[in-house]
């Protein structure tokens, strides 16, 4: 070290200023390979101009193309951070301060409540990147609330899953919110509540095998990953060499799992009309057993002896 690189470069770098360039101003597609500048690709809801491979989106960006305006955030239910004091190559604590510093999320699921075509309705989004979208208590129970406050206010519940199944970390007790799921969406169901699940890139293992698959309408986005196993898990086990695009939304469409594969330019136009179409028979329901009640109420005999 010498004078030049203590004095001189300081006072050269300070005269001329810093200039700081960010590093994500170009994102490389997944689908094709090409640079698309972050502007072009936000402007599209990260949506490829070249190709068209719909790239994965974070929960805020998700409910801001879906809802009308403002949205309220549900809170999410306190739950034990660690029960089993696991530790494999670090300890579990550590992992999930460091899932929630780069989410800014307490868990994997993010529900908020709002208004999407002038209906209200709930809207809760699994974010893969959150460890994996991994199912754990806590997301177990943000799923159990948002299916509760959607019950209690009457609005219809859309789930967005992106998953790679059970949290391994919490072991048993992550299993333990598949059944406890499932008990919530047909709470819903005997409620009247429309439940429509939106399948994006990738859901897989126990969450598949659970609310994901149970919604009254499934929607996939476009070359979404859906399967429980993976594909080389299955072609070891079958010994058989499985078909192009074999897991993929439409294939899934093709033999029954999808109901519509849906382009993300069109989710919300075509969410705000499902919602729609199905709550009229709710509301109609809902109608009827008001006004029976009122009649009961009116046609009951008088109680003060009259």
């Amino acid at each position: 070290m010498n004078w030049i690189t203590n004095f001189v470069r300081p006072k050269i770098k300070g005269f001329w200023g810093s200039r700081e360039t960010p590093e994500n101003l170009w994102r490389k597609c997944p689908g094709c390979g090409e640079m698309v500048f972050h502007r072009d690709l936000e402007a599209a809801q990260n949506v490829c101009p070249a190709c068209d491979h719909h790239l994965r989106l974070t929960p805020k960006e998700r409910l801001t193309a879906l809802f009308d305006g403002p949205w309220e955030e549900l809170p999410a239910p306190e739950v034990q951070a660690d029960p089993l004091r696991f530790r494999d190559e670090r300890r579990y604590g550590d992992r999930l301060k460091d899932a929630r510093s780069k989410t800014g999320q307490q868990d994997a699921i993010v529900s908020a409540k709002g208004m999407m075509g002038a209906v209200p309705v709930l809207i809760a989004v699994q974010n893969f990147a959150f460890m994996g979208g991994s199912l754990g208590m806590a997301a177990g129970e943000m799923f159990i609330a948002s299916a509760r406050a959607a019950i209690a206010e009457h609005r219809p519940f859309i789930f967005i899953s992106a998953s790679g199944g059970a949290r391994m970390q919490e072991g048993i007790l992550s299993l333990m919110q598949l059944p406890r799921t499932t008990i919530a969406v047909e709470e819903m169901r005997e409620a009247g509540i429309p439940y429509i699940v939106v399948l994006a890139d990738p859901t897989t293992g126990g969450v598949l095998a659970a609310y994901a698959m149970l919604g009254d309408i499934h929607l996939a986005e476009p070359g979404a990953l859906i399967g429980f196993s993976g594909r080389r898990v299955i072609e070891q086990t079958i010994r058989e060499k499985l078909p192009e695009g074999f897991q993929r939304a439409e294939f899934q469409k093709d033999h029954g799992m999808v109901d519509i594969v849906v382009h993300r330019h069109k989710l919300k136009e075509t969410l705000a009309r499902l919602v729609r179409l199905l709550m009229v028979p709710v509301e109609t329901a809902r109608g009827a057993r008001l006004a029976q009640a009122a009649s009961a109420v009116v046609l009951s005999p008088r109680q003060d002896g009259a």
